[in-house]
């Protein structure tokens, strides 16, 4: 089974945390002492209803607790796919949880009240969505008992909609509209509204193609580990492990290793203790060239044909995560899937207001959650590709040196 990794997004009290419930619920995937605990805590025992937020309620204690989670992971499964839910928490403040959890979601819900329709959070996520370049957006507009399931309020919401999706660019959009409290169009389409065509919510989260979503030409594949036992039996033996980012790898194919530039010809290519002729992203394999060259980790293995781009000066998109703010001139670690470098952020541009997309003139240092344009120069060259053309080999992070936190995340130009 594949697996298919989201992140849900909405505003207060849009009804996400039920909806994260209903999906847990309906598929099953609540333990029963779990189950049973939420039972004894809902506030709907009058009319025998549990209430499904509370899956989510514990979390959201911790926080108010002051312990900090960038993000909450929910896994369940169908008999037809798996999934991992990013529940992250959308509001401004918490700008960078949601970069942190998008960055590898394939999709994003964006959840709407009926009664309320597109609001200021509603485009802040959009945005959002569209700066990290998430291939499929669900609108699931929720809460459509309180409207008397009316069509005309649908429409107008996915019209509304529709105009932000065109002016961020987001091409692939699909509208459901929902009551998770009640579990309309969540697993089984409602008869509550006749005049939706469209699947359940959960029935296109099963079928939606993800495929389409990983690169198979530009071959990227970074190098996270060297194998060399030098035992008796395996005195010969040298692989490269490392997982497949993006493209295909051959038997006999002419590659080029970066950031050295050092030209050999795939041998060997392993995967899970099988000899393979051809593997593909996002597989797992070990790597053999003909030639005994100079490999280790962070090093890139990509197809002579298939070249990335190579430079120590990358124009990104930075989202600051630190309380400290960032200045021109801070000195860090750059990260880059398996390659860390040090790094200096050498000019920042401007600012990025995450609710229009304006740029704003930079006043001399970056707060906590704001997004900016900046030119960071890196110790050696770097192999990469823009975020925008791939996203497994354009997206970075910055390390603070002194204490190895997680202090920015970069989308490079």
């Amino acid at each position: 089974m594949d697996l298919l990794r989201f992140i849900t997004a909405g505003s207060v009290d849009d009804g996400k945390s039920t909806l994260i419930g209903r999906l847990l619920y309906d598929s099953k995937s609540i333990l029963v002492d779990q189950l049973e605990a939420i039972e004894r805590q809902t506030k709907n025992k009058a009319n025998g209803e549990i209430d499904l937020a509370l899956l989510t309620d514990g979390l959201r204690a911790e926080r108010e607790q002051g312990i900090t989670i960038d993000v909450a992971y929910k896994y369940f499964s169908t008999p037809k796919r798996k999934f991992i839910i990013a529940d992250a928490p959308g509001h401004i403040q918490y700008t960078r949880n949601m970069v942190t959890g998008a960055s590898n979601s394939e999709l994003i819900i964006v959840l709407i009240d009926a009664r309320q329709g597109v609001v200021e959070q509603t485009r802040r996520h959009s945005i959002i969505a569209s700066l990290l370049r998430i291939p499929k957006v669900v609108v699931a507009i929720n809460k459509m008992d309180l409207v008397d399931f009316s069509e005309d309020v649908y429409n107008n919401i996915v019209i509304d909609y529709t105009q932000i999706a065109e002016k961020l660019g987001l091409k692939d959009v699909t509208y459901v509209p929902i009551s998770a409290l009640n579990g309309d169009n969540i697993v089984d389409k409602t008869d509550s509204m006749p005049w939706y065509k469209g699947l359940p919510l959960l029935e296109f989260l099963e079928t939606v193609e993800i495929a389409e979503n990983i690169n198979l030409s530009q071959g990227r594949f970074p190098v996270q580990y060297v194998i060399r036992p030098q035992t008796e039996e395996l005195h010969d033996y040298r692989g490269y492990a490392g997982k497949i980012i993006s493209g295909t790898y051959k038997v006999g194919e002419p590659v080029t290793i970066l950031p050295a530039g050092i030209q050999s010809t795939v041998d060997r290519i392993e995967h899970n203790f099988k000899d393979v002729t051809v593997a593909h992203a996002p597989q797992s394999i070990v790597l053999h060239l003909t030639d005994d060259v100079d490999v280790s980790r962070g090093d890139v293995i990509v197809p002579t044909a298939f070249l990335p781009k190579q430079s120590n000066e990358l124009e990104v998109l930075l989202c600051w995560m630190d309380t400290k703010p960032l200045l021109s001139g801070n000195k860090y670690q750059l990260q880059l899937n398996s390659s860390r470098v040090r790094a200096v952020v050498k000019n920042i541009e401007y600012k990025i207001d995450v609710n229009t997309l304006e740029n704003i003139p930079f006043d001399g240092s970056v707060k906590l959650n704001e997004i900016v344009k900046a030119t960071i120069r890196t110790a050696v060259a770097l192999p990469y590709d823009s975020y925008a053309e791939l996203r497994a080999n354009g997206g970075a992070i910055l390390i603070d040196e002194t204490s190895n936190i997680t202090v920015g995340a970069c989308m490079i130009q």
